[in-house]
């Protein structure tokens, strides 16, 4: 068993969520004591920003620090793979960005690599930690909304709706083939299948991609960060990965569901909405709304619950921190998730199941974007495979 002042912890990557991992952290009072950027000089500097003892010169060096315990990977999709296998075979618990690798090949191995060596691995699917998604679960899981019926909803951004915006994320070399169903719609499917327990059985998908050319920068540019160039600083790129993607589900147990993603909506900077509906009622989440929840019904009126640790189940107060009509949002799901996972390697029973996801999440997340990618290639139907033991 550890003792939590003496965990210490390193993220790799410090760009837009490697900063949210760190305050995350030391929201928890762990010890962050280094990070590492694309070069000594960036890790350097990160580190004075974000007050962090170490800027490593490199990935290697920091995995061969012998204090640090848990890694935190940040990083552009490509190098997860190479990067958490490294971590595990280093000896060192693991915390993943989403995707968890490119492929379920490479997925799977990680699945079965963190199994061999007894380490922690966690996929960052942070989003079911808002409060009020957890009480959703409560109450469909204790029955309250009845038979399940049908999941539907849509997780929309805004931040590619101009041909100028560019990401790293539009690169399929980097990214991956696929985009907004990787990036925000896999959120979207943890979450539902968090809430219900249901697994996806087949999925039938239609994308669009609504800029098949865009200007990219020429010189670096932030995701996120708004910069302003002028025409001269733009080259032409064509796109291959999708804006916009709408898809069927067939969930166990004979429940239907929709879900559309897109990365071109203008005002919706980053919504993640689900209506649940059941035999008894329904519930509604809107994340730009994250401390509301709609609960429908046919025969009285309609409620809206706010997120107050007092009228919460028991089960759900741990991932609600402050009182009623005091606010949580975002940078909050991320404190409560690693609080979880630090908590987990505290106690040192690596035998309990985890309660935050894991490789084994991230990997059926990974089988559900390949049979999407494939529906859509082949305008069919597509069952999802497994092979990894269900949870």
């Amino acid at each position: 068993m550890v003792n939590n002042s003496t965990i210490k912890a390193a993220v790799v990557g410090v760009g837009f969520i490697g900063p949210v991992h760190v305050e995350a952290l030391k929201r928890n009072n762990v010890s962050v004591i280094g990070v590492v950027g694309l070069s000594p000089e960036e890790a350097a500097q990160r580190a004075r920003v974000l007050g962090v003892p170490k800027g490593y010169a490199s990935f290697e060096e920091m995995l061969a620090d012998p204090e640090v315990e848990v890694v935190h990977l940040a990083t552009p999709n490509y190098l997860h793979f190479e990067q958490a296998k490294a971590v595990l075979k280093a000896g060192k618990h693991v915390v993943c960005e989403k995707p968890l690798a490119m492929t379920t090949t490479e997925s799977a191995e990680l699945v079965a690599l963190a199994e061999q060596t007894g380490l922690v691995n966690a996929v960052n699917f942070n989003l079911r930690f808002y409060p009020l998604v957890h009480q959703a679960r409560h109450i469909v899981q204790n029955g309250e909304i009845g038979d399940l019926f049908i999941l539907q909803g849509s997780y929309l951004q805004d931040w590619l709706l101009y041909p100028t915006d560019w990401s790293w994320r539009l690169d399929p070399e980097l990214g991956g083939s696929l985009r907004a169903v990787a990036d925000i719609g896999s959120h979207w499917l943890d979450m539902l299948t968090f809430i219900t327990g249901l697994r996806v059985e087949a999925v039938f998908a239609d994308f669009k991609t609504f800029h098949p050319i865009r200007k990219k920068p020429a010189k670096p540019v932030e995701t996120f960060t708004g910069k302003i160039l002028q025409p001269e600083d733009f080259i032409d790129q064509p796109i291959s990965t999708e804006d916009y993607a709408s898809i069927l589900l067939r969930y166990e147990n004979g429940v239907r569901g929709n879900l559309t993603v897109a990365q071109v909506c203008a005002g919706r900077k980053n919504r993640l909405f689900f209506e649940i509906y059941g035999s008894k009622s329904s519930l509604v989440f809107d994340s730009e709304r994250p401390n509301e929840l709609w609960i429908g019904h046919r025969d009285k009126a309609n409620e809206i619950l706010m997120r107050d640790p007092s009228l919460l189940a028991p089960e759900v107060r741990s991932v609600a921190s402050y009182p009623g009509g005091h606010n949580e949002g975002f940078a909050d799901t991320f404190k409560h998730m690693m609080k979880k996972v630090y908590d987990y390697i505290r106690a040192g029973d690596f035998n309990k199941k985890p309660d935050f996801p894991t490789f084994a999440d991230g990997h059926y997340e990974l089988l559900l974007n390949e049979a999407i990618e494939k529906s859509y290639q082949t305008n069919q139907w597509v069952t999802i495979g497994s092979t990894v033991s269900q949870p």
